[in-house]
């Protein structure tokens, strides 16, 4: 929605003087800066660790409690990173980077997204050095993305391929008396196996070799053309792992071994006089973005401007879809946070559409379409898309299926189109122990969910009949999404769960692309021209999950439709406790001219 004139006007003051402050710290500072010019660096040095997020999180103008700030090198987003690279590759002073890879724990689609940026930054001319101390499997593809592989001397290298195991807790769970009940639609709807089976099942097991095998052939690909072996060769090193640093060297999958020290002198930055020995030269450090900004006369000023950027709504639904209160995000997505967070976005007329993320492996049948039919509604007003590139399956999947498109990562795990129900019956394990309990009912179905026995006859087949009736309905969802008939999705069905491109060949989702893809193509429907955009999330994350939530909402009957896949999900929670305070006169102008020359002036007042 273009900036209206009474807007343009009460901003234009706050913008103008904002943008005066810029110009002149920007003049001011050039004096020293072009001083401090002859010591440009050469390489900037930057630290890839954990998981940045896709875009730069705005800080709260007001919070209680910091949390550390990261460290200057780090890679605080992906979208900061890549700026940074573009600004970098337009210099002729400067030959390249040094990328320190520490701990990374990216999705498969975050990794491709890393690796382009070093393509595109190489393509520029420009020489790309990685260095590690520990790399996982994981890792290694975006290590040897970079012009030269580096390790410390005492590092390692993990490169052994993926495994995953499969738990059947069913016989020992007998042993103590407890007898899982559960009644599943679709053989492979496998999550209740772990508690029913003796053993892991062939279809379990098929299921997870199809996404072994593809993440297996990814990562041979990604060695074979980087570090420019064939594919028999790469396989024949992966079965050989791990490697100590020494010998990645030697069977050529590293380039050198370099101390952290030393990086500086490897790279040229330092030398070494006649007669002295490596050691004997005086440390210098490689310097970060912030460092390199010190030496540049007249650096990149983000100007506030009078038109506003277009603005991209981003609804997280992340973890477990569960009924009633509680903040998005996290390792719950409860009913009502997510239905407001989507009320919100579809209200703020600043947004052109709504990115949808989500990332579950499931949860309860009756919160998952509360969340659907509220995606609908905010569809019928702008352009919704989702986007998965972790996991979106089964109550996920029905919740991204109100979306007008949906986006996946080639390797997220996608489907799992089913229904579950069941509970544990425990009263061999009371009688082992002396715990006598009597069942006392009034309704031939009241004591269904009854720990202390396990059903009956009539409680079975009326739980069937639920089950039975969730399910159709769940295909009726899907069918109409996807417009396909209730038979050709039961086809697709009962359970299975399928990789993003495996997902795409089955026609449940539309594309494979990337976050920032997405995020374009989104305004794009909302015939937004191409170019810079605001993201503005809906939605927090907790900061802490409460164990007695947990226990209270297992507690309550619920029939689940999870995935049947165990996946490692990414959780981290926040909260951040902020207060703001009606101001007027000098206060709110003075506020409001902060705002400005921080970058945050196009926040909704």
């Amino acid at each position: 929605m273009p900036t209206s004139p009474p807007d343009a006007m009460l901003r234009l003051p706050f913008i103008a003087l904002a943008n005066l402050l810029l110009l002149l710290r920007t003049l001011l500072g050039a004096p020293f800066r072009l001083f401090a010019a002859s010591h440009r660096p050469a390489y900037v040095r930057f630290r890839l660790a954990g998981d940045p997020p896709y875009r730069e999180q705005r800080k709260p103008r007001f919070s209680l409690g910091g949390g550390s700030r990261p460290e200057p090198a780090d890679v605080t987003s992906l979208e900061r990173f890549g700026e940074s690279l573009r600004l970098l590759a337009k210099d002729p002073k400067v030959k390249g980077i040094l990328l320190e890879v520490e701990e990374l724990g990216l999705p498969g689609a975050k990794r491709d997204a890393v690796v382009a940026l070093l393509a595109e930054f190489r393509a520029a001319g420009k020489r790309v050095v990685s260095w590690a101390v520990m790399v996982d499997t994981d890792t290694y593809p975006v290590l040897c993305a970079a012009d030269e592989v580096l390790l410390a001397p005492m590092g390692r290298l993990e490169l052994v391929g993926y495994s995953a195991e499969s738990t059947a807790l069913g016989e020992g769970l007998s042993r103590i008396g407890i007898r899982p009940q559960f009644i599943r639609r679709g053989d492979y709807k496998t999550a209740p196996e772990l508690f029913t089976h003796p053993a892991v099942s062939d279809i379990q097991r098929r299921t997870v070799e199809s996404f072994l095998d593809e993440r297996y052939a990814t990562l041979v690909d990604a060695v074979s053309v980087a570090r420019r072996k064939t594919p028999d060769e790469v396989k024949a090193l992966i079965d050989q792992g791990p490697y100590s640093g020494p010998r990645a060297k030697a069977m050529g999958l590293v380039d050198a071994l370099v101390d952290e020290a030393d990086l500086p002198l490897h790279l040229g930055l330092v030398k070494v006089e006649e007669g002295k020995a490596p050691e004997d030269v005086e440390d210098t450090e490689l310097e970060a973005l912030d460092t390199y900004l010190e030496t540049v006369p007249f650096p990149p000023v983000k100007w506030r401007r009078m038109k506003r950027k277009p603005r991209l709504a981003l609804v997280p639904v992340s973890g477990i879809i569960v009924p009633g209160k509680g903040n998005a995000g996290g390792r719950l997505a409860s009913t009502d946070a997510v239905v407001k967070a989507l009320r919100a976005a579809g209200r703020d007329k600043r947004s052109k559409a709504v990115l949808l993320y989500v990332n579950s492996p499931g949860g309860a049948a009756i919160a998952s379409e509360q969340i659907l039919e509220a995606v609908q509604r905010v569809a019928r007003k702008k352009p919704v898309i989702a986007y998965m590139d972790r996991v979106c399956a089964s109550a996920g999947y029905m919740v991204a299926l109100g979306a007008k498109e949906l986006w996946s990562a080639p390797h997220a795990v996608v489907g799992s189109i089913g229904v579950f129900a069941g509970k544990f019956d425990t009263s061999g394990l009371m009688n082992l122990l002396g715990i006598h309990k009597t069942l006392i009912t009034r309704g031939a179905n009241a004591g269904l969910l009854s720990f202390s026995r396990g059903f009956t006859d009539g409680e079975r087949a009326a739980l069937e009949a639920d089950i039975e009736e969730m399910y159709q309905s769940f295909l009726g969802h899907v069918a109409k999404a996807r417009g396909r008939t209730k038979e050709e999705i039961h086809a697709l069905a009962e359970g299975r769960v399928y990789s993003g491109l495996r997902a795409k060949d089955a026609g449940l989702v539309d594309k494979i692309g990337g976050f920032e893809e997405a995020c374009r193509y989104a305004l794009s429907l909302a015939k937004v021209a191409p170019g810079d955009f605001e993201l503005k999330t809906y939605g927090a994350a907790e900061r802490r999950m409460s164990v007695l939530r947990l226990l209270m909402g297992a507690a309550q009957p619920q029939t689940y439709s999870l995935c049947s896949v165990s996946w490692n999900l990414a959780g981290q929670e926040r909260e951040t406790l902020a207060s703001l305070a009606d101001e007027t006169g000098w206060g709110s102008w003075l506020r409001e001219l902060v705002r400005e020359v921080r970058g945050e002036g196009d926040h909704e007042r």
